[in-house]
């Protein structure tokens, strides 16, 4: 299993990144815009369009509020993978600041680069949606 971890720092305090991370059906407003570009979501279910046009249908797997980590799972994607699952922790980083921390575990292997890709792009957009005033 190939396991992709991005992380890095967000010039916002750790609360105000777990309200946006928190909010499961509103990622393409809240947290990563121009990553994700739609969001439709259904409960714990949700419906992402990419900026490169990927469609992915993802499940709230978990949510902490104690430990301000979310955890869900890919259950339909373009990418063909057997096993999908991620999870993103916001800690306090200094001077009021965080600390995203975004791994995603996937099968098969080869499925692991265009993800890495992905996430490197969206680890860019959260950092911009984040820090920039709305």
């Amino acid at each position: 299993m190939a396991s992709i971890r991005e992380e890095f720092t967000v010039a916002a305090p750790p609360d105000t990144v777990w309200s946006a991370l928190r909010d499961f059906g509103a990622v393409d407003e809240r947290l990563a815009r121009g990553f994700v570009i739609a969001s439709d979501a259904d409960g714990d279910a949700r419906v992402v369009t990419f900026a490169n046009g990927a469609v992915a249908r993802e499940v709230l797997v978990a949510t902490d509020d104690d430990t301000r980590r979310l955890v869900y799972s890919v259950v339909e994607s373009p990418l063909g993978t057997t096993h999908h699952n991620a999870s993103a922790q916001v800690l306090p980083d200094g001077d009021g600041g965080s600390r995203f921390v975004w791994i995603t575990d996937v099968l098969p292997h080869e499925a692991a680069l265009p993800i890495r890709e992905m996430m490197a792009f969206g680890a860019a957009a959260i950092r911009q949606t984040l820090e920039t005033p709305e």
